[in-house]
């Protein structure tokens, strides 16, 4: 009798072991089958994606037909003008050389929407407009602005043969500026001083935290106004005796597209697509504005990140 209960157990154990390898291996058998299913998905969706490209590539659709032929450039300037922006010197310039050394480029449009910005990024853009209008005579390059066009985005824009605007677009501040803030009365409010050692007479002027000296703010003020003089003559430069005669052209002010035109500083009202038509001819457009990829993007962020470990192992004994 023992003997019996101890082999029916015993059948009971293999039974139940024998069950659960064999669920064991119909889940691993679906598993199988799922895996096989999503691999054959994607091996689906891809050759379908290289289908639809090479048929496009082969019967020169859409697709291919917006990247050839004759076409209008587009470069846009957009934003605040300074390095490390979305509209950077150099990522700037990377689309204007694009633009003006494909073959199928009638024209360049700048397409301009920014506040102004860093007069160095400003300038250099400026100064590679007029190059590249050297070594490419036959290609003219025009500038349509559509909310602003001010301060250093109409440096670049007098850069260009003619300048179009919308009759409420906002145009000129021909001008040079720098921001300061001055604490030294709120520091002897709260009883604090400010203790500042340099090597050099004049290494923390411009403190916020120190009274303003006479000579050192007539040394800022020769700066600007030596910036400002180059700004006025690259806009004398680029617009010739179109420019009115008014005292109030280079002070800083800044108008309407309406009141732009009476002044000589733009040439007319269009928008991109008239401009593209009517005055460059080739009414299809092409944009070559430089789109950063993420290499570039991960790069400046590494090397922000080193600049920063740099800083702070330097800050006890900096040089600004």
């Amino acid at each position: 009798m023992r003997g019996t209960t101890v082999s029916g157990s015993s059948d009971r154990e293999e039974g139940w072991e024998r069950e659960l390898v064999e669920e064991l291996a119909r889940e691993a058998l679906k598993e199988r089958r799922r895996t096989r299913r999503w691999n054959v998905f994607f091996r689906s969706l891809l050759f379908l994606y290289v289908a639809v490209l090479t048929l496009l590539w082969w019967r020169g659709g859409d697709w291919q037909g917006d990247l050839t032929g004759e076409h209008t450039a587009v470069v846009q300037i957009r934003g605040l003008i300074a390095d490390g922006a979305a509209a950077n010197a150099r990522d700037v310039i990377k689309g204007l050389k694009a633009a003006f050394e494909d073959d199928g480029t009638r024209g360049v449009i700048l397409r301009i929407n920014s506040p102004g910005g860093s007069a160095v990024q400003s300038a250099l853009v400026h100064d590679e407009i007029q190059r590249l209008r050297k070594a490419h005579p036959d290609v003219p390059v025009v500038a349509v602005v559509t909310d602003a066009a001010a301060s250093g985005a109409y440096y670049i824009a007098v850069a260009a043969d003619e300048i179009y605007a919308n009759r409420a677009s906002i145009v000129g501040s021909i001008g040079v500026r720098l921001d300061s803030f001055g604490l030294v009365g709120t520091l002897h409010k709260l009883g604090m001083e400010r203790r500042l050692f340099t090597a050099g007479e004049h290494k923390g002027f411009l403190d916020p935290f120190l009274p303003l000296k006479p000579d050192e703010v007539a040394h800022v003020k020769a700066l600007l106004e030596s910036v400002h003089q180059q700004f006025i003559a690259a806009v004398k430069a680029g617009r010739g005796d179109r420019l009115a005669d008014d005292p109030n052209l280079f002070s800083g002010l800044f108008w309407t597209g309406e009141e732009a035109k009476r002044l000589g500083l733009i040439d007319g009202f269009a928008d991109e697509a008239t401009v593209a038509r009517e005055v460059i001819g080739v009414e299809k457009t092409r944009d070559f504005t430089h789109k950063r990829d993420w290499w570039e993007r991960l790069s400046d962020r590494i090397g922000a990140a080193l600049a920063v470990r740099v800083e702070e192992r330097l800050r006890s004994l900096t040089l600004q």
